[in-house]
C-alpha cells in the first residue's frame, strides 16, 4: 500500500471581506475536515491558512487511498435456502444470482436468532486523488456567504473572483477544475513585492515559500501575532501603549499579507475633543491603532498597519496624516458647536423625534423615565432630584452634531456636555451609564443615579412595547427586550438591589396613556422576565429544578430570587438534602389528596406518638431560629439549620401512620405536616428538586 503523503489545498481570490476572513477560513478547515471524516480518510493534523487573497489547508499523511470496505449481503434463512434434498431453493439461486457469484460460493451464518446464507466481498478504495475534488467543492459550497457573486461570463458562484488553485499532494498535482480554474502547484506572492507565480516543491514547504519568496505570513494567527508586536513596539517608540481592540486586531490581520507597523502622528490641539471621539474615528473609520500614555491619557500619534515595505515610508506616513486630518477638524467642529448651547436646552426639540408612534415621541418617554427613576430612587435607591435630572437629560444628547456623526458614542458625549454645563458629577455619569449593559458580560454602572436610570429605561421600554403588541416572536426582537429584561435582572441581581419588580412594572404602566393600555401587560411582561431570569442561571450551568423549585414560590425581587437559589443549590450538596426533598415530595402528595380545611395550628394534646411529638417540638424550636433568618435573606443559614429536620422526619414517617382513623388525629398529623412544608416554603418547593 502507497505511503501517506501531504495535502495542500490553496483557493486563491481576488480580496475577500475582512470582517468575514477568520469565519471563512474556519468553515473552509471544518469542510474539508468533514469530506475527509465521511470518505473514511483519517487525517493526523490539519492547518489552516487565510490571508486576503486566499484560504488554504494542509493536511499531514493523508492515506493515498480509502481502506478496502467489507460488504455482507445476508440472503435466505438455511431452512429455506434448501430442500429436504439439499439441493438449492429459487431463493438461495436468486441471491446467488444477485451477488454474482453460485449458491456453492455462499457462506453460512449461525447465530443465536437462527443460521442464513450470507455473501461477502471486499470493495476496494478509492484513490484520494480522486475524491479530493469533490471534497473540495462540497467544502466550497458549504461556506457562509450571504451572498455569491459570478465574475465574467462563468457560471460560478463564490463570495470573490476566483484565480488560481493549488491541489497538491505529496509531489504530484492532482487534476481538477474547480471554480472553473484548473488546479496547480503554482501559488501567487504578495500582490506588489511577488506578483509573478511561485511553484511549491511540496505542501509542507508553502508557508516557507510565502514568507520567504513572496512576502506573504499566510497563518492567520502569526499574522496576528506579528501585527500586535510591531504595533506594540511602534508604541514603545512613542513612549506610549497601543491601544489594540480584538475585533480591529482581526480585521487589519484580514486586510494584509506583510504587515508593516507605522506610526504617524496629529496635532496637539486635537486633544482637546474628548478622546472617546477620536479613538472612535482611528479605530472604525481609518483602522488605526490609538497610542495612549501609561496613565490611558490619549498621545498625538497612531499607528497604522502597512500592506508592503514602502522604499519611501514617510510618504505613506504623510498619506496617512492627510486622511485623518478632516476627520479630526470635523470631530472638533462639532465638539465645539454644541457646546454653544447647554445640553438641557434641547429637551424642547426632544417633542419632534419619536420613539414609537402609538407611545410618543423621546420628550414622552423621557418624561415617563424621570417619573419612574424618581419612585425607584425614592425607594432607597438614589437621590430622586438626581434620577429625575439624568432622565431628563437622558436623550438629549442625540441631537448634538457630534452624536449624530458618531452615532457609537451617545451617552459619552452626554456626560461630556453635562459635566461642560456644571450638572452634577453623578447626573453626567449617568448619562453614560443609563446604556449600561450593553451585553452580556459587561460592566454594570458605577453610580446609583446610573442604575436606577438604566432600570428605568429598560422597564419603560418594555412595558411599552408590549403594551402594542410588539412582543418578541421566535428569533425576531426588534426592540431587543429580550436583552433589556436581562440588562435589568443584572442591575437589580449583581447591582445588589433589592426592588419589588410588579411593582416597579405597575409604576411605569401608570405612566402611559390611557389608551395604551399598559397595566394589561405587567404580568406579561414578568413572566418574561422570569424566563430571562430562567436562561440567566441555566448559562451559569445551575440545575434547571433548583430554578423551578425556587420559582414555584414567585419571589418579586429579583435578588431574593436570586438568594433562595444560591441557598437551594448549596444546600443540595448536604448529606440531608435527598431525605428533606422526598420527605416534601411525600407530604406534597398526601396533602394534594386531603379535601378537609386543616387546623391553623398543631393541637399538643393530640400528638400521642413520641414521634410526632418529637417531629413537632423540633419544629417549634427551629421555626424562631429560621423564619427570622428567612425574612432577612439569610436562606443558606436558614436551610443549614433545617437539615436537622431530616432525623426526626425520617423517624415520623416510620413510626407514624398520617392517615389515622380517627379524624382528629389525622387532621392534628396533616396540619404538622403542613407546617413543615410551610416552612420549607418560605424559600423554595424543595418537592420540586429531582435526584
Amino acid at each position: 500500500m502507497a505511503e501517506p503523503r501531504d495535502l495542500l489545498i490553496e483557493i486563491g481570490t481576488e480580496e475577500l471581506p475582512p470582517k468575514a476572513l477568520f469565519d471563512l477560513a474556519l468553515a473552509f478547515e471544518q469542510g474539508i475536515c468533514d469530506g475527509l471524516e465521511k470518505a473514511g480518510l483519517p487525517s493526523s493534523d490539519i492547518r489552516r491558512f487565510a490571508t486576503p487573497r486566499r484560504l488554504a489547508v494542509l493536511i499531514d499523511h493523508l492515506p493515498a487511498r480509502q481502506p478496502d470496505r467489507r460488504i455482507e449481503r445476508r440472503g435466505p434463512a438455511l431452512s429455506a435456502a434448501f430442500g429436504p434434498d439439499g439441493q438449492p431453493s429459487k431463493a438461495a439461486e436468486g441471491f446467488a444470482r444477485s451477488c454474482g457469484v453460485a449458491v456453492a460460493e455462499l457462506q453460512r451464518q449461525e447465530t443465536d436468532k437462527g443460521a442464513w446464507l450470507v455473501h461477502v466481498s471486499v470493495e476496494p478504495g478509492a484513490a484520494t486523488a480522486e475524491l479530493i475534488p469533490g471534497i473540495v467543492e462540497a467544502a466550497l459550497a458549504g461556506l457562509p456567504i450571504p451572498k455569491r457573486m459570478r465574475w465574467g461570463d462563468r457560471a460560478d458562484e463564490f463570495v470573490r473572483p476566483v484565480h488560481w488553485v493549488v491541489l497538491l499532494f505529496g509531489d504530484d498535482v492532482i487534476p481538477a477544475t474547480i471554480m472553473g480554474v484548473q488546479a496547480g502547484r503554482e501559488t501567487r506572492g504578495h500582490r506588489f513585492h511577488h506578483p509573478a507565480p511561485i511553484r511549491l516543491t511540496s505542501p509542507t514547504d508553502y508557508a516557507r515559500q510565502l514568507a520567504s519568496e513572496g512576502r506573504v505570513i499566510a497563518d492567520f494567527g502569526e499574522r496576528r501575532d506579528t501585527v500586535r508586536a510591531q504595533a506594540e513596539a511602534v508604541a514603545t517608540g512613542l513612549n506610549g501603549v497601543a491601544v489594540i481592540k480584538p475585533e480591529l486586531l482581526d480585521e487589519v490581520t484580514a486586510l494584509v499579507e506583510w504587515p508593516v507597523a507605522l506610526a504617524g502622528n496629529f496635532e496637539r490641539r486635537f486633544l482637546a475633543v474628548p478622546a472617546e471621539a477620536l479613538i472612535s474615528t482611528m479605530q472604525d473609520n481609518q483602522r488605526y491603532f490609538p497610542v495612549v500614555d501609561t496613565h490611558g491619557r490619549l498621545l498625538p500619534h497612531f499607528i497604522t498597519i502597512a500592506n508592503l515595505e514602502s522604499r519611501d515610508p514617510t510618504q505613506v506616513r504623510a498619506g496617512n496624516e492627510r486622511v485623518i486630518r478632516p476627520r479630526f477638524s470635523d470631530a472638533e467642529f462639532f465638539w465645539n458647536q454644541d457646546r454653544k448651547q447647554p445640553l438641557a436646552a434641547r429637551q424642547e426639540q426632544l417633542k419632534h423625534v419619536v420613539f414609537q408612534q402609538r407611545l410618543g415621541t423621546l420628550a414622552d418617554k423621557s418624561e415617563r423615565v424621570a417619573a419612574l427613576a424618581r419612585f425607584v430612587a425614592g425607594l432607597g435607591h438614589g437621590n430622586p432630584d438626581w434620577a429625575d435630572r439624568a432622565a431628563r437629560l437622558a436623550k438629549c444628547d442625540l441631537l448634538t452634531q457630534m452624536v449624530q456623526e458618531f452615532p457609537e458614542l451617545q451617552g459619552v458625549m452626554g456626560r461630556y456636555y453635562a459635566l461642560h454645563d456644571r450638572e452634577a458629577d453623578e447626573v453626567a455619569r449617568a448619562l453614560e451609564e443609563q446604556y449600561l449593559p450593553r451585553f452580556a458580560g459587561d460592566r454594570l454602572p458605577a453610580t446609583a443615579t446610573g442604575r436606577v436610570l438604566a432600570l428605568a429605561d429598560r422597564l419603560d421600554t418594555l412595558v411599552g412595547i408590549f403594551a402594542i403588541g410588539q412582543a418578541p416572536s421566535g428569533a425576531k426582537d426588534p426592540f431587543a427586550l429580550r436583552r433589556a429584561a436581562l440588562g435589568v435582572l443584572r442591575l437589580l441581581i449583581e447591582g445588589e438591589r433589592d426592588l419589588d419588580l410588579p411593582v416597579a412594572l405597575e409604576r411605569a404602566a401608570a405612566g402611559f396613556e390611557p389608551a395604551v393600555r399598559a397595566e394589561q401587560v405587567v404580568e406579561t411582561v414578568f413572566e418574561f422576565m422570569l424566563d430571562r431570569l430562567r436562561g440567566y442561571y441555566l448559562d451559569q450551568e445551575m440545575r434547571a429544578d433548583t430554578f423551578d423549585a425556587v420559582l414555584e414560590c414567585r419571589p418579586a425581587r429579583p435578588l431574593d430570587f436570586d438568594r433562595r437559589v444560591r441557598a437551594v443549590d448549596a444546600f443540595r450538596e448536604r448529606p440531608e438534602a435527598a431525605s428533606l426533598a422526598a420527605a416534601n415530595k411525600r407530604i406534597r402528595n398526601i396533602l394534594k389528596k386531603v379535601e378537609t380545611v386543616l387546623p391553623f395550628q398543631v393541637r399538643p394534646d393530640l400528638l400521642i406518638e413520641d414521634a410526632e411529638q418529637a417531629l413537632a417540638g423540633r419544629l417549634v424550636e427551629l421555626s424562631s431560629e429560621v423564619v427570622p433568618l428567612m425574612e432577612s435573606g439569610l436562606y443558606g443559614e436558614a436551610l443549614n439549620r433545617l437539615a436537622s429536620l431530616r432525623e426526626p422526619v425520617d423517624v415520623f414517617f416510620d413510626r407514624v401512620l398520617v392517615m389515622a382513623e380517627d379524624p382528629a388525629l389525622r387532621n392534628n398529623r396533616l396540619a404538622l405536616l403542613n407546617e413543615l412544608s410551610s416552612l420549607f416554603l418560605r424559600v423554595a418547593d424543595f418537592s420540586r428538586l429531582q435526584d
